[in-house]
């Protein structure tokens, strides 16, 4: 009889488990490497919001605004609706709860009146901010990268702790000054946060800042609530390091809200700020967009 014996049968136990010991290490380094890959996928995934945009800006007043008279009418609503038994007190309430309606009304009708000449201060309690879709105020940054594997991405950054004001002298902006504070900006990934905080030593230069330099002039059409295109000369700071910049910008008066957004190419390597780097990352543009949103009420 003839007896055929496979080569995995016909060698010695302790060759058969070195080859199974051999090929389950491959298969654990194949699973690492997939689980290295998919995690890189998800940290640089491309879903980098939308840059600033004036028209969408102005929106988010409107729906800020069309949200509390909703909120207003409806305790009102509440209010006038009482027990035929309702007393004087009641109608004193009803009153009451309408009053805060008719103030913002006035107020808009008063900012209307006397044009957009006077102080006005960044208020960051306006909408909401988050890294996907902020409605609020922001300054932040966008970097062009090139990932092994991956391809072209957009690396964003945003912090929604912004102060400062304007003052406007007529229909002329005379005085401009802001300040972000860098050490509070976020990415669509919290792993990347702290290259980007290493990258601009926020430790030691927790802020940026810009100050306007020469007047401005808006242009009567800017205050009966025309958007205007300007051009705000001023001096930026970035990194302890201050250099002169002409920042296009773009504003708004909406229901006695400012709008402002504006976007500018800089250089890192101008404010002395090295581009992070990783293996992954193939290049990074030594340049980026500096990027603000603003909202402004009238001290």
């Amino acid at each position: 009889m003839n007896t055929t014996i496979t080569p995995e049968l016909n060698q010695d136990p302790p060759v058969r488990r070195r080859r199974r010991i051999v090929i389950g290490a491959v298969v654990a380094v194949l699973v690492v490497v997939a689980l290295a890959v998919g995690g890189i996928l998800y940290f640089f995934r491309g879903d980098a919001p939308d840059e600033v945009d004036l028209q969408d800006a102005a929106a988010s007043i409107t729906s800020v605004v069309d949200e509390d008279a909703d909120a207003q009418v409806e305790a009102t609503t509440a209010s006038t609706i009482a027990p035929a038994a309702a007393d004087a007190a009641d109608a004193a309430t009803t009153t009451a709860a309408a009053a805060p309606a008719a103030t913002a009304a006035a107020d808009a009708d008063a900012t209307a009146a006397t044009g957009i000449a006077g102080t006005w201060n960044v208020d960051t309690s306006i909408g909401e901010f988050s890294y996907e879709d902020s409605t609020g105020t922001f300054v932040g940054f966008r970097v062009e990268e090139e990932l092994s594997g991956i391809g072209s991405t957009t690396a964003v950054g945003r912090t929604p702790d912004v102060t400062g004001s304007i003052t406007i002298d007529g229909t002329t902006l005379t005085a401009a000054t802001f300040e972000a504070d860098m050490s509070t900006i976020t990415t669509n990934d919290s792993r990347r946060d702290d290259k980007v905080q290493g990258a601009l030593e926020t430790g030691e230069f927790p802020t940026a800042t810009f100050v306007l330099t020469a007047p401005v002039e808006l242009g009567d059409a800017a205050a009966t609530g025309a958007a205007v295109d300007v051009q705000a000369t001023g001096e930026l700071t970035v990194h302890g390091v201050t250099t002169a910049i002409t920042l296009p910008l773009q504003a708004q008066l909406v229901d006695g809200v400012v709008v402002v957004v504006g976007s500018i190419d800089i250089t890192f390597a101008d404010y002395g700020v090295s581009v992070p780097s990783s293996p992954i990352v193939v290049s990074a543009e030594d340049t980026g967009v500096l990027e603000l949103q603003l909202f402004l009420q009238q001290a």
